[in-house]
Parts: C-alpha cells; structure tokens; sequence
C-alpha cells in the first residue's frame, strides 16, 4: 500500500512542479498583465540598455559634463576666448584712456572757471579803480579850492600884520576885516553823494554774493510745466502751461480722476525720483499762497487736510496767509526764517531727492527760508526721513479773509544757467 502512494506522488510531482514553475516564471516581452499592461524582462537577452525612469536634467548635465569634449569644440572655445581677451583688453585701454582724457578736462575746466573769475576779478578791479579816481579827482578839486582859499586868507593876514608894523612906527593904515564866507563850508568832499556810493557797493555785494549762491542751484535746474489734469475747476493754465489764475468759475469739461476737486492746487507734470532739481515761482501777484512738494499719492478729492499742502505726510511747502509765512510738513508748521521787510517776490525750492533734502529760499535774496532733512527737529521730529515716492512740484492759491478781491497769479520761471 504504501509503495503504491509512492508510486502515485512521484508520478503527480513533476507535473505540478511543472505547473508551478509556469506560472512563477516571468512572462515574455509579449506577454500582457492585467488591462493589457505589458513589460519587459530584467533578463532579456536583447542589448538595449533598460532605463524605467527619464534621466534627471541634473544628471542629465553631470553626465555631459564627465563627458570629454571634442578636439573640434576646443579650438572653438579657445578662439572664443582669445576673441573675448582682445575685447576686455580694448575696453582696459578704453577705460585707461577715458580716465586720462577726464583728468584733461578737468584741468582745462579748472582753468577755464579761472579765467571767468580773473574776468570778474578784472572787471570789479576796473571799476573800483573808476571809483577811486572819481573820489582822487573830487578831492584834487576840493583841495584846489581849500588852497585857494587859504592863499586869500594868507594873503589878508599879511595885509594885517603889515598894517600893525606900519602902526607900530606911527602910520596909520587901514586894513578892511575879513569875515568867513558861508560858501566855505561848502568846500568838503560830497559825504552824501559818498554814502550813495557806499549803499550801491553795498547792494551790488549782496546781489552778487547771491547770485554766486545761485549759480550752483541753477546746475540743476527743474523745467517743470503745469498738469492740467490736476488742476482745481477754477484755474485756468495760460498757453505755455507755467501760470495759472483763479478764474472764480468753473471751467467746462469732465472731472478728472487726479483732479483737485476742493481746494484750488495744482501739481507739475515732471516728477523728481532721484538726484536734484531747482525751481522758481514768482509769487508777486497773489497775496496768500502755498508753494511746495507733493507725492503723487496726495488726496485729490474733498477739502480734508489730506487733500490739503502741508497738512499731510505726503507733502511739504511754505505758505504765505495774512502776511505770515510758515513752513508746514504732517499737519504741524514754525514761522520761517530770515524774511526780510521787503515782499517776497520769488520762491526758490531745491530738492535733493537722494538725501532726502528740500530746502525753500528768497530767490532774490538767497536767504533760506527753511530747510527739511532726515535730521531730527523739534517740530518735524520722526515726520520726515527719505523721500519713498516721485516728488512733484506744488502750488496752491488761498483766498485772504480779511480781502474778498485779491491777485491770484502765480508763475513757474523760466531759469537759464547762462
């Protein structure tokens, strides 16, 4: 019996071990799983190398990289190369050479800054010898006169002491007394005339040292025209876009998004975002006035002091009201410095955006009247740092309480260096 079980599970093993290495032995390249989803072997005997996964980009140029580069892309490398050392080598002596020639023309404008100042130096000295020759000529005629009027007077004392002699040895001669004439106190150097002088040089000085002030200011002269788009309703722009006047009506046409709708201000067309700018605004035909800076952001609607020079972070100006003038920065102002008894005539506004300086002059005079900065001060304290934004230039006309009819004409000069 039991070499009959034997017999029976020799004759069934093959066939199962066949069955079972059947269906665990890897399916062919053709071989399809389940939904038709098909590979291929490990051990394939072909010769195509098995990669399941697209390379990297990183391994990708790392392998390019191992890779040795041809005879070929050599000699174009190294002539590239040679073609970029001939280029960095022209642009070296380019440099070298720029530098030199800068060196040159400074000298030559050092020597020509020279000659404009010899020129001046030579025309005051010109004139100053004018005017001591004018003052030696007056005193060689007032001399004149004095000797001639001393001679007179030596003449009658001689005739004086001639008669005392003559009465002395007992002759009697009468000598007519000699009275001072009131046209002798006439004979002096013109001391009124002298003082005229003086107060002209004196005058000529202060222009002069102003305009010497001013020359370095008009290097960076702003051109700077009116936007109309920001324009209040009741202004009206002349032709060439520099003045503006309050009309007192409104003028016809559509409101503008950047329009000022309440308060009667205007913006310049140009921004300043970096470096310097100098302008000028005559000031002499309005009687209350605002002269400034703004950001572009600056409210443009209603009558709040966003909307409103001075009164806001946004911008900065110097205002003319009841004939006091103020500085006003964020809402706070102080009374501005070296206004003189004259009127002011016009407003110099110097901006160096970089540093974050804007300073307000007397354009006539120079004076300064006043001066923001990063620097801290007592009022404008932690109100002002850097400028962030473009600065462009502000003006806004104000109607005086105490006069209903009043100027409203102000004016963007036109500056020349020359």
């Amino acid at each position: 019996m039991a070499e009959k079980e034997s017999h029976v599970v020799g004759s069934v093993q093959p066939a199962v071990v066949q069955s079972l290495q059947s269906q665990l032995s890897p399916p062919s390249a053709g071989n399809v799983l389940q939904e038709g989803v098909s590979f291929t072997p490990l051990d394939s005997n072909t010769n195509r190398a098995v990669q399941p996964f697209p390379r990297s980009p990183k391994l990708q140029r790392k392998t390019a990289k191992g890779a040795q580069p041809s005879q070929g892309l050599l000699s174009r490398r190294m002539e590239e190369l040679q073609v970029e050392r001939s280029k960095t080598e022209a642009h070296i002596q380019s440099l070298k050479k720029r530098k030199a020639d800068l060196a040159r023309t400074t000298e030559v404008r050092k020597q020509q800054v020279r000659e404009r100042f010899e020129n001046m130096q030579c025309v005051l000295k010109q004139d100053e010898q004018v005017i001591l020759d004018l003052l030696e000529l007056e005193l060689k005629k007032t001399r004149a006169r004095l000797d001639q009027l001393l001679k007179n007077w030596v003449n009658h004392q001689g005739q004086v002491t001639k008669s005392i002699s003559s009465t002395q040895r007992g002759q009697s001669e009468n000598v007519s007394p000699k009275r001072p004439d009131a046209s002798e106190r006439e004979i002096r150097l013109d001391e009124e005339r002298f003082e005229k002088l003086l107060k002209t040089l004196s005058s000529i000085s202060k222009n002069l040292k102003a305009q010497l002030q001013r020359k370095t200011l008009l290097l960076d002269s702003f051109p700077t025209v009116i936007d109309r788009q920001t324009c209040h309703s009741q202004i009206t722009v002349t032709s060439d876009g520099r003045g503006l006047f309050f009309s007192g009506s409104a003028c016809p046409g559509p409101e503008h998004s950047l329009q000022f709708d309440k308060v009667c201000c205007a913006l310049g067309s140009s921004p300043i975002t970096a470096g310097q700018g100098y302008w000028e605004i005559d000031v002499r035909c309005c009687s209350a006035w605002a002269v400034g800076v703004a950001y572009g952001t600056m409210e443009r609607k209603g009558q709040d002091k966003g909307a409103k020079l001075g009164r806001n972070r946004n911008s900065w100006c110097v205002e003319l009201k009841n004939s006091n003038l103020l500085a006003w920065h964020n809402d706070r102002h102080v009374a501005c410095q070296g206004v003189g008894q004259n009127q002011l005539r016009r407003v110099g506004v110097w901006v160096n955006y970089n540093k974050g300086q804007l300073m307000f002059y007397d354009a006539d005079t120079m004076v300064v009247l006043q001066k923001f900065s990063a620097a801290m001060t007592p009022v404008f304290d932690r109100a002002h740092h850097q400028f962030t934004e473009p600065l462009y230039p502000a003006v806004r006309i104000l109607r005086p309480t105490e006069n209903p009819i009043w100027p409203n004409h102000l004016q963007f000069c036109h500056l020349s260096s020359v």
